[in-house]
């Protein structure tokens, strides 16, 4: 059996968009046990930093992601290189709160909520490069 045309052309970024969306529903998952454990729950505090480990290895996923799309389907760059802030920004994140700097912590936790929204929507919104006629913008469809 054959794939549909075009299907070799869209795997990359349905994965991404997949990816984009795990990301952001995990960042709520954190912010979730981090209010939890702040209301008296001591027991999500090893749940937030286990699930601190899965967000990064989503980050690390999504960015991958985000570059294939960038170099084979010729999508902008800027979703590969704001993942890989991400990715930066999350183990920062891990450190701030290994170490109790709930300062810095929160309001971070704030940016990569952002980050991920601002990636999550251009995944479902967002236009790449046609690899047919040049300098015309397309957008995949499912």
């Amino acid at each position: 059996m054959t794939a549909p045309k075009g299907y070799e052309r869209q795997w990359p970024m349905r994965l991404l968009r997949g990816t984009t969306v795990l990301v952001l529903l995990d960042t709520l998952v954190q912010a979730a046990l981090a209010g939890l454990f702040v209301t008296g729950d001591l027991d999500l505090l090893a749940w937030h930093a286990a699930n601190a480990g899965v967000l990064s290895a989503l980050t690390v996923i999504q960015t991958v992601l985000a570059v294939v799309v960038w170099r084979r389907l010729r999508g902008p760059g800027w979703p590969a290189a704001t993942s890989a802030a991400l990715v930066a920004l999350v183990s920062v994140q891990q450190g701030l709160g290994e170490a109790r700097v709930l300062a810095g912590h929160i309001p971070l936790g704030m940016a990569v909520f952002g980050c991920a929204t601002v990636l999550t929507y251009w995944a479902f919104t967002g236009r790449i490069q046609s690899a047919a006629p040049a300098g015309r913008s397309v957008r995949v469809a499912e």
